[in-house]
């Protein structure tokens, strides 16, 4: 489904229909450069002077033609004046009183943008699935669209479960915490370009849990929170099974995140995140976000990766792919990833020392320090 939303507010939405082109890109050969408007044939010596007809600015037009030995004084963005077929910059010009002198050669098509060069009128700029920043937003006003056909966003449920688990305002007791994952995930669904919809917190029970997932299943995504490991009093994927789900996969071989559960219930997808905040904003990021981009009407939705030096030598034991809190620092090629130290995938406070993800392949044990190695960024 899809709706017309204002120009700005269509930002982070993504398109629904196609954006043409109304007319030529540019629709006038544009200068690019402060200078004079010149016949290139005219100017087959190192130093040539012609005569000066006048002055062209952005957003007016030069009447006459530029005839051989003269030229038109020009200023950045406005049309080239027929008769002329390239602009010399005026640091390689002197003269007054319409006596220019040229001090060197210029080729045709020097300094200038032809007529169409950038699209053609009725040309696709833009297509339909794709997801709308601020240069698509400048695309859309370059061709006068002050509103643009949008797809609907997706109502993303979300569900943390768990005893254990109060809400932000409460005081917590000794053993429990506070439910710090229905916020990240809310924020993390809205960056998205979703709806979040929060449904409160499930108790460790079979019937409650239940209903609480019955009306998840009413939005366009439910992600659950906790639940998916294989204690007595995890039960998510009981209950999930009890509404006939579909599980495509149980668990991922990555650290942290490996309890998760993706499958269909009621024709809506759900994932099982798991409860620890590091892990339930990693696998987000790696699997929710690409799969709610779908749901938006989005082509693709590839993740993307850095590269950076590791600054200082990692050591683990291999089997699984990590993402491990980490600092990056430096541009370009002396970009430096430092590795954050951390206590577990429970450790938030160790995250928001971080900027982005020390990626390890699996098969990994030691990386010395000046290796390039892969980052996720936050």
């Amino acid at each position: 489904m899809s709706e017309e939303v204002g120009l700005l507010k269509s930002r982070r939405r993504v398109l629904a229909e196609a954006i043409m082109a109304d007319r030529d890109f540019p629709p006038f050969a544009r200068a690019t450069r402060d200078g004079y408007a010149v016949r290139s044939a005219d100017l087959s010596q190192e130093k040539t002077r012609l005569q000066c007809k006048g002055m062209v600015r952005a957003g007016s037009e030069f009447s006459g033609t530029v005839g051989p030995g003269e030229c038109v004084e020009i200023m950045t963005g406005a049309p080239v004046p027929a008769g002329a077929d390239a602009v010399v910059m005026v640091e390689y010009t002197t003269g007054q009183d319409g006596r220019i002198e040229v001090q060197r050669r210029a080729g045709p098509g020097e300094n200038v943008v032809p007529r169409g060069s950038e699209a053609r009128e009725g040309e696709r700029l833009l297509a339909a699935g794709r997801r709308i920043g601020y240069g698509e937003i400048a695309m859309m006003a370059a061709v006068g669209k002050q509103a643009v056909r949008v797809y609907r966003q997706p109502r993303v449920a979300i569900l943390p479960t768990g005893d254990e688990v109060v809400e932000v305002n409460d005081v917590p007791g000794p053993c429990q915490i506070r439910n710090s994952n229905s916020y990240s995930l809310q924020a993390q669904v809205s960056s998205a370009g979703g709806v979040p919809v929060a449904l409160g917190i499930a108790p460790d029970r079979e019937d409650r849990l239940r209903e609480m997932i019955a009306k998840g299943l009413g939005a366009d995504l439910l992600l659950l929170s906790g639940g998916v490991s294989m204690g007595k009093f995890d039960l998510v994927e009981k209950v999930l099974a009890g509404f006939e789900a579909e599980f495509f996969f149980d668990s991922v071989a990555m650290q942290p995140g490996k309890p998760l559960v993706f499958g269909r219930a009621q024709d809506t997808f759900f994932f099982g995140l798991p409860g620890n905040p590091l892990s339930t904003m990693v696998t987000f990021e790696l699997f929710a976000r690409p799969a709610l981009a779908l749901l938006s009407g989005e082509n693709s939705a590839p993740l993307i990766f850095l590269r950076a030096k590791l600054g200082k030598e990692v050591r683990r034991k291999a089997g699984l792919t990590s993402f491990l809190p980490a600092l990056l620092e430096g541009s370009y090629e002396e970009a430096v990833v430092q590795p954050v130290e951390w206590k577990g995938s429970g450790d938030i406070a160790s995250l928001n020392r971080a900027n982005c993800y020390l990626v390890l392949p699996e098969e990994v044990e030691q990386v010395a320090a000046g290796e390039w190695v892969s980052v996720l960024p936050r």
